[in-house]
């Protein structure tokens, strides 16, 4: 289709949806009733009577209804099947026209975004579940935990540690009606409609927003963090302030993944190590604290540090050059502030190439 023509059926799609309030009414109520006359549109709906002729003959050009000149006039519906039958050609037309110019932006140029849009946000959202590799932090409302369901559904199928948050607690499924286990590690509830929606990805991919952001409300906004070293802000504000006040269980897995293991939270392998017990062995990679380069240890894991307020967690390595603390992101009393770290019970994992 050359540009003229696209133009051309754009505008002629948006003349037919360019219903005005009074169309609206007005074609809807003689939709309902098949036929009507101008007095009884003016009586069944807010149309004022000299606004009558003036809205019907606007229908009638658009051929969405059939003027039957007669005293008093006719106002006849129009099968919507044969009015927009049209419209539907053109639009389908002009759909695959524009999909074909269309170049998807290109988002990993911004490490944080702004976004206002709801459907912007639910899309980022929907983008987060499905590309995390092995964990999963979320915070989510009852209608968000159904939305996204065979997307959590096929992250626990795929071993992705899922730890969620459900909130308002008041409003959240309870575990006789709604599968828990299904869709997370560990799933709690939290109290108050203040808690926000948080989604992270592997410690590196997230997005906080209100929850406003997700109903009709003008002070909508979310903030979207691709692959920034800021992403861990969101993740330390759900592990340190959310999760250890979401204080009700919804479901719990006792089973856990198969090793070996790999994390982006310290917390959360710290807390797995307590849980697990018996010998573990560590691939942390990460920054050295004091020097800043890139640096990469393995070893015998022969300490866990851990407060029950989830403010402090750390690891103690035995490696060939000696003993070695790692902590998470920000860490500052430890060797290594980790950003990848892989667990086993035999052995150091490998790292991926």
């Amino acid at each position: 289709m050359a540009t003229d023509e696209l133009r051309s059926t754009v505008e002629r799609v948006g003349d037919r949806f360019n219903l005005g309030e009074y169309e609206i009414d007005a074609y809807l109520t003689v939709l309902a009733h098949g036929q009507l006359t101008a007095s009884e549109i003016a009586d069944r709906t807010d149309i004022p009577q000299p606004r009558v002729y003036d809205t019907v003959r606007s229908l009638s050009d658009r051929g969405l209804v059939e003027l039957r000149e007669s005293r008093p006039m006719k106002i006849v519906a129009i099968d919507p099947g044969e009015a927009f039958d049209d419209v539907q050609d053109a639009l389908t037309e002009m759909i695959d026209e524009l999909e074909a110019r269309y170049t998807a932006p290109a988002r990993e140029t911004e490490a944080v975004s702004l976004v206002k849009s709801r459907s912007t946000i639910l899309r980022y959202l929907e983008e987060i579940i499905e590309g995390a590799e092995y964990e999963l932090a979320l915070s989510l409302t009852p209608d968000l935990l159904v939305r996204f369901r065979e997307q959590l559904e096929a992250a626990t199928k795929n071993n992705v540690s899922v730890d969620l948050i459900v909130t308002p607690a008041s409003e959240a499924p309870s575990p006789e009606e709604f599968d828990y286990l299904s869709v997370a590690t560990t799933a709690r509830a939290r109290r108050g409609i203040t808690t926000p929606v948080i989604a992270v990805a592997d410690g590196n991919y997230s997005m906080y927003a209100t929850q406003n952001a997700l109903r009709d409300d003008q002070d909508r906004y979310g903030v979207i963090f691709n692959r920034s070293a800021l992403g861990f802000l969101v993740s330390g504000f759900f592990g340190t302030v959310l999760w250890t006040t979401a204080e009700r269980t919804l479901g719990e897995n006792g089973v856990g993944r198969p090793y070996p293991r790999k994390y982006a939270s310290i917390r959360r392998c710290v807390k797995d190590l307590i849980e697990s017990g018996g010998d573990a062995y560590a691939t942390i990679a990460g920054r050295d604290v004091e020097q800043g380069g890139s640096r990469v240890v393995q070893g015998r894991v022969v300490d866990v540090s851990f407060e029950m307020s989830e403010e402090v967690a750390s690891i103690t390595l035995e490696t060939d050059s000696g003993t070695v603390t790692v902590g998470g992101r920000v860490a500052a009393i430890e060797d290594i502030e980790a950003h990848e770290i892989l667990i086993g019970k035999h052995e150091p994992p490998a790292l991926e190439e």
